[in-house]
């Protein structure tokens, strides 16, 4: 990554000089194969401890670095969508996350379903059961293509497979209705489907409730002697051995973040399987979540809600299930329209939560409102009824589309979390 780094300082400044383009320095190639072949050239001078390890924890970091060089110049040549992406950085040994991923050697999960053998690891016992993924395995279902072992924040030890299954699409519990889903921060979502019935999902707040303690925490974290002393007057950082007593409260405060992070996934990951098995379409906005975040007051309770997270999950669940993901446009008004009569408000702020309308008399939560709204437009738009499994559906779209088929972007691996 150094020299990468440098090559790209002597092009600056040799351009800084006015030389021309092709007398400049020619660009050094960063691609996993060179990346490999400058490793195997230096890796017996500057790490000859190199064959204790596995061969894999050196070509992941490659690939990690070659991924990082790639996704910043296309960033620099505005081919990559979403924020500038920095220069790539050497990750630091005590702050980075420790993980390793095997695409190679020995990867199995044992018969008895509670140990998994990795290359240079050897057999290592589970604390949760494989047997869901030890059955697939064993009847020809899924063959593993990889897998990853992680280090949490908690200090537990983590090991994904990524895996190629063979899954049969299913079938939505009520295929031919057609539901809207409001996301919000007083309720985490609110589920109104065609034929009137309106589910409320209470808003968890894992980190609000869990903010005392992370106070707590911190504040002994912060009492302890840790790696970094940093100097007011010169502004410098000298570098130390931390404490033991930091090192615990390092690990308290790890494993609090942990919980919260745990708790978050565990709830989307039911809310968003329980909607895309029990409908047939499923209409949601399109939110500008990015632009929601830049909000001083609403930001970290729209964080802890994970919008984006729920709608990536929708996006694929409802390829296993059978069911179509519906985007409504991020400009259509579901807050301001009254579910009723259709009559559009001009103006509806955000302390407003209950919806009346000024036309027909209706008086609606404004959740259950918006959620109405977003159901009837699968109908409004001509979707037709359940498209199959598998299948998108064709909608009869407006001039204006105010409702599109979700990107089917293809779904992740299927991936065992299985713990030392």
């Amino acid at each position: 990554m150094r020299c990468i780094r440098a090559n790209w300082a002597q092009r600056q400044a040799e351009e800084s000089y006015g030389i021309p383009e092709a007398e400049l320095t020619p660009w050094r190639d960063w691609s996993l194969p060179s990346l490999r072949r400058q490793w195997n050239q230096v890796k017996r001078e500057i790490a000859p401890w190199w064959a204790e390890n596995s061969k894999e924890a050196y070509s992941s970091g490659l690939a990690c670095a070659a991924r990082a060089f790639d996704s910043y110049a296309a960033s620099r040549r505005g081919q990559r969508k979403g924020a500038r992406v920095g220069r790539p950085r050497i990750k630091r040994k005590h702050r980075g996350v420790r993980s390793c991923r095997f695409n190679t050697g020995t990867i199995r999960v044992e018969v008895d379903r509670h140990h998994v053998t990795l290359p240079r690891l050897g057999t290592i016992r589970t604390h949760e059961s494989t047997c869901k993924l030890e059955r697939r395995l064993a009847s020809g279902r899924a063959r593993i293509l990889s897998a990853t072992v992680r280090q949490e924040s908690d200090g537990r030890w983590f090991a994904a497979f990524q895996v190629e299954a063979r899954r049969e699409p299913g079938k939505p519990s009520r295929p031919r209705v057609a539901a809207g889903m409001d996301l919000g921060v007083r309720y985490l979502a609110v589920v109104a489907d065609a034929r009137g019935q309106v589910r409320y999902v209470e808003n968890p707040r894992h980190l609000g409730r869990a903010l005392g303690k992370l106070r707590r925490v911190n504040r002994q974290l912060a009492r302890r002697q840790g790696p970094a002393v940093y100097d007011p007057a010169t502004g410098r950082v000298t570098r130390r051995a931390p404490s033991r007593g930091w090192q615990e409260a390092a690990k308290t405060a790890g494993r609090a973040h942990a919980g919260v992070r745990h708790l978050r996934t565990d709830t989307i990951h039911k809310l968003t399987t329980s909607i895309a098995a029990g409908y047939g379409q499923v209409v949601i906005e399109d939110l500008n979540v990015a632009g929601m975040l830049r909000h001083g007051r609403l930001a970290r309770y729209i964080a802890d809600a994970s919008f984006g997270q729920i709608r990536r999950q929708l996006a694929y669940k409802t390829t296993w299930h059978g069911s179509q993901l519906l985007l409504a446009s991020r400009w259509y008004p579901s807050s301001k329209t009254c579910s009723g009569c259709g009559a559009v408000k001009a103006k509806l702020p955000l302390s407003a939560r209950v919806f009346t309308c000024a036309t027909c008399g209706l008086v609606l939560d404004r959740d259950r409102n918006a959620a109405t709204n977003l159901a009837a437009l699968a109908a409004a738009v001509g979707a037709p009824e359940w498209p199959g499994p598998g299948r998108e559906g064709a909608l009869n779209m407006p001039a204006e589309p105010i409702v599109r088929p979700a990107a089917m972007t293809p779904a992740p691996p299927e991936q065992a979390g299985r713990r030392r």
